[in-house]
Parts: C-alpha cells; structure tokens; sequence
C-alpha cells in the first residue's frame, strides 16, 4: 500500500519538470563548459550571453525540442489527470458547469502553450526568427492564460469549500506564478526591443527557470488524490446527495454514508486537510 502511494498522478508534474530543469541545464552548461560562452552566427554582433534559443539553434538542438516535447506533454497530461480527478471525486469536484468550463479554458490554453514550445524548438531562430518568435509568445501567453482560467477555477472552488485549504494555497501559488511571470516577460521583451541583449538574455533564462516552479505547483494538487483510492474516501460529487447515494454506491442517511463517516471527512480522518 506504501508503495502504491507513491506512484500516483502528482509525479506527472514532477517527471515534467525535472525534465525541463535537466533540458536547461543541460543547455546552459553545454554553453558555458563546452563551447566556452560561443558567440554563435545567429547572435546579435554585440551579445555576449546566449539565449535559449541560440543554444537551441545548434548542436543541442534534438535535446531542445526532445526536452520541451516531453515537459509539454506531461504537463498537459497533469491537467486531464486533474480533470479526471475531480470528476471522480477524488479531488474536491466541481459543482458548476462554470468552473468546468473554466476547467476546459485552462487546458485549451495549456495545449496552446505546448504546441508554440515545441513549435518554437523545431522552428529555430537561426533559420525561422519570425517564426521563432510568433511561438515564443504563444508559449508563454498560452500558459499564463492557462494559469488565469486555473486561478479563476480554484477561486470559486475555494469560495464553496473554503475548509479545504488546498484550494486556497494553490491559487496563491498559481496567481503568483501569472504576477512575476507578466513582470519578467514584459521586461524581456522591453530589453530586447531596445536591443539590451545581454538583459533580455538573463531575463529570458529567468522566465524559464521559474516555470519550473510553476509546474512543480501541480504536486500540490494533484498528491491529494493519494488518499482517496478508496471509493469510501471520496468526495460527494454533485447530485450523489440528491440521488441518495455516496460515490461508493453507499445509500447516505442524513448525509453519512453505509460506513457510518461522512465521505468529506474521510481524508485524514479530518475535513479541509490532505
């Protein structure tokens, strides 16, 4: 049962983003212990300091769009894990078709996100800037957007439940997430507007590293679901009150279930803690 415990959806977010920490590194190090700092062709004349995409533009290329391919993708599958979740009662569900459609919004933009990542890799700057650089925005305004409908979602889910207060840390982490991502994005692309290279490039490196975090914030709500394996310990899903039964198939006599426990307070044996 230890063991079970331990595979479960919260390591998606996990496997992500070592992932992508390994593909930067990996990147960054390559740069500055192989190459000794290249300045490569496709670098502006005064740059010093590369950025990701330079890197990516070379030899480590098949690692840049290896490494983005296989982040995006686990990432995406944290959030259809997460939907999945909810709708099972596993996690504390949704209770309107509003927060499910805000539910869908946030996987929609996170899908766009890893398309112009991916994108971005294949279509180097080298030889597809424009291009290149279409996708970079895609990238990041597809996740930021993702990240608003998920702050929105977990708003409302944290306003009807507020004993879970799971809800309430992760929109905190999320919204901060959106806060010092639009702070540092808008600083890269003023920087390298005005031709500041080696600022943008710093800034650039930032931003990326600080996805990480973002990523790693899906732990939080995903490794919940590690204490409701048992259809007993799951949560009431809209209409199981109303219809007479828990998501066990328990008939619920003045809200307990046939286990004699209210299905909520299952979770450690405690409302509102995971």
């Amino acid at each position: 049962m230890a063991v079970r415990g331990l595979v479960s959806y919260w390591l998606l977010p996990v496997f992500s983003a070592l992932v992508w920490l390994g593909t930067l590194l990996g990147m960054l190090l390559y740069w500055i212990v192989d190459t000794n700092h290249r300045h490569y062709p496709w670098m502006d004349p005064n740059a010093s300091i590369a950025y990701i995409s330079h890197i990516g533009a070379g030899k480590l290329k098949p690692l840049f769009i290896a490494g983005s391919c296989v982040t995006v993708v686990t990432l995406d599958l944290a959030f259809f894990a997460e939907r999945w979740l909810r709708h099972r009662g596993r996690l504390v569900p949704n209770q309107s078709a509003g927060e499910k459609a805000l539910v869908w919004l946030s996987i929609v933009w996170a899908i766009a996100g890893a398309a112009g990542l991916i994108l971005l890799s294949v279509f180097d700057v080298a030889h597809h800037p424009r291009m290149h650089n279409g996708f970079l925005l895609l990238f990041i305004g597809g996740y930021v957007l993702s990240a608003v409908f998920t702050c929105w979602e977990y708003q409302r889910l944290g306003i009807k439940n507020r004993e879970h207060r799971i809800l309430r840390s992760s929109f905190w982490i999320k919204l901060t997430f959106i806060l010092v991502e639009l702070v540092l994005a808008v600083v890269f692309a003023s920087t390298n507007f005005t031709k500041n290279r080696n600022v943008a490039a710093v800034f650039e490196w930032i931003v990326a590293f600080v996805f990480t975090f973002y990523v790693l914030s899906y732990i939080v709500d995903l490794r919940p679901a590690v204490h409701t394996r048992r259809a007993s310990a799951r949560f009431d899903k809209p209409g199981d009150v109303e219809m007479g039964k828990t998501p066990d198939g328990q008939a619920v006599v003045d809200g307990v279930n046939g286990h004699g426990v209210t299905p909520e307070r299952t979770v450690n044996g405690r409302a509102g803690h995971f």
